[in-house]
């Protein structure tokens, strides 16, 4: 980027009134279906509606509870072990049990390198076409790229490299078989992408580049896990990994760990900062108002206030003001979702009792249901988790933020936005995995002194209710138990995309998702690029289903795939 600072864009956009359909949203987990109301070229009002039934709280029901997190990591193939601790904890803290700190450390090590490998693979993968231009790639000059890659990261990066990724395109292009750029939005030209092609072939480059480096975050998941996706190493009161605490074992994960690290360093942030400083105009599209995270990585796993990254409430967009999270005020709606009834639930009282309409249902109209806190909506996820740690004065994250403000030329409101909600998932990233080289020296001194208990012992009780809050890489999750003669008599996931990207509540207010989308304006209504950007910055995770209903009886359909 030969000028650092970018002039600022106008974002385009069309006189077009109408509907536009986007169904299914392609990079994401499982079926999403966004319908939005378009007055002269911008958004007036938004539908997400979820596609896809899961149905795990019911076939949990009179199971043993230890046996909750391996059917419900499976909600997901992507973001497996945030599930299976989500479960674990519920049941935690149902026993009363309080874990040792070698599994708190863990268990936090796992969950950071899943923070590493989600939002690698979120920037390049899952998002990074809403803003890149591949083919554009095509005109740009190698050798005017390296200087200016130079300028972006302490990486040497040569205009021989760059040149063989645009050689690399444009067999692709010419070729006609565009593999994973196929019917993207940019081919044929879009008014909203901005990128010079230089910037347009580095962040090419590093896409591909990133597809091998996640596979090391991804070994390291397994180092302590056991395997990924789908870790086997949490129980109840601990986890089991000793093998794990061997010198060897350690000092793989943390080569691990110090390459994905230095990728996160050296390219992801960089990358972020060259795309954003060129779509600043973003910094006031996309915002929500109310915020919620749950704070991870513990220091007492039994204590929500100990976690590194802090708890807490922020309302109205006011950074001043972070209130504690009370529990007892998230209710689940459900007038609005495919579900029998219209009361509003606490968690621990939730029923998922499926009962389709239509697909074209606009009182009805998405298998997720409502969350709702105080009665609000609330974001919840990697901007939530920096707005509270920035507000509570959390040092890290205040100095990263202020770093890229700063870079940027952008005021801290920009942050409420879509702009604002994809640096913020840089920004946890950085600071989650300069924290990361603590736990791992901490880990190996307790094994050094001759520590290595990973387990506490408990006994199940015949009744106990319990919660599991976790702050997974997409944001705000919590799985709720109540246990009644030792069996599992229910349970409730509340997931992210649930806060995200749920319909609207029993009072008609919209989710995030929806009252993001309001304003968006369009460029063109046949590639509408500019829903994607604010849809993807939720990351979406609509978590994968399990059975199917039948739309006129809505009966059960079970399946075996032989």
């Amino acid at each position: 980027m030969a000028d650092s600072k970018p002039q600022a864009k106008k974002t385009p956009q069309s006189t077009f009134t109408g509907p536009v359909v986007v169904d299914p949203v392609t990079r994401i987990e499982g079926h999403l279906r966004i319908v939005v109301e378009v007055d002269n070229g911008k958004v007036k009002n938004a539908w997400s509606s979820s596609q896809l039934f899961r149905g795990l709280e019911i076939i949990l029901k009179g199971r043993d509870p230890r046996d909750a997190q391996h059917f419900t990591q499976r909600a997901c193939g992507v973001c497996t072990y945030v599930h299976a601790l989500a479960s674990t904890r519920a049941v935690d803290n149902a026993v009363g049990v309080k874990i040792p700190e070698n599994a708190m450390l863990m268990r936090n090590l796992v969950m950071a390198t899943q923070y590493l490998h989600d939002h690698i693979v979120h920037f390049y993968h899952l998002h990074a076409l809403d803003w890149v231009d591949v083919t554009s790639a095509l005109k740009a000059d190698p050798a005017k790229a390296a200087k200016i890659a130079s300028t972006l990261s302490p990486r040497k990066t040569t205009a021989a490299d760059l040149k063989a990724v645009q050689d690399k395109v444009k067999a692709l292009v010419d070729s006609g078989q565009l593999g994973i750029f196929t019917n993207a939005y940019f081919l044929g030209g879009h008014p909203a992408y901005y990128l010079d092609p230089e910037i347009n072939l580095i962040a090419t480059a590093h896409y591909l580049e990133a597809l091998r480096l996640q596979v090391k975050a991804a070994r390291a998941m397994a180092i302590f896990g056991a395997k990924n996706p789908h870790t086997q190493f949490t129980v109840v009161g601990g986890c089991t990994n000793y093998d794990s605490l061997r010198p060897e074992r350690l000092a793989e994960f943390m080569n691990l760990y110090k390459e994905t690290k230095k990728f996160v360093d050296e390219v992801y942030i960089p990358d972020l900062l060259a795309v954003a400083g060129n779509y600043k105009d973003w910094g006031h599209i996309g915002g929500t108002t109310n915020f919620m995270t749950f704070g991870e990585f513990p220091t007492d796993d039994s204590k929500m206030e100990s976690r590194y990254l802090p708890a807490g409430v922020i309302m109205k967009r006011n950074l001043a003001k972070v209130d504690k999270i009370d529990q007892k005020q998230i209710l689940e709606h459900v007038k609005h979702s495919w579900y029998v009834g219209d009361q509003a639930r606490h968690p621990y009282q939730g029923v998922t009792d499926p009962k389709y309409t239509t697909l074209d249902d606009k009182d009805r109209y998405s298998w997720m249901k409502a969350p709702r806190y105080m009665g609000e909506a609330m974001e919840t996820g990697p901007l939530a988790k920096v707005l509270v740690a920035y507000g509570k004065k959390h040092p890290a994250t205040v100095k990263t933020v202020n770093m890229v403000l700063k870079n940027l030329g952008i005021p801290k409101e920009a942050l409420f936005s879509t702009l604002g909600r994809t640096a913020a998932r840089g920004i946890e990233t950085a600071v989650v995995a300069a924290e990361m080289d603590k736990w791992v020296k901490k880990l190996a001194a307790n094994v050094k002194k001759g520590d290595t208990k990973l387990v506490e012992k408990w006994e199940m009780p015949d009744k106990a209710q319990g919660v599991g809050f976790v702050d997974a890489p997409r944001g705000g999750l919590s799985h709720w138990i109540v246990i009644e003669d030792k069996k599992i008599a229910n349970f409730q996931l509340v997931v992210p995309s649930t806060w995200n990207l749920g319909p609207r509540c029993a009072a008609g207010k919209l989710s995030p998702v929806e009252e993001a989308l309001i304003g968006t304006p369009i460029a063109d209504p046949k590639r509408p690029v500019e829903i994607l950007r604010t849809v993807h910055s939720f990351d979406p995770c609509i978590a994968c289903g399990v059975h199917v209903i039948q739309p006129d009886s809505n009966e059960v359909l079970s399946f075996k795939v032989l």
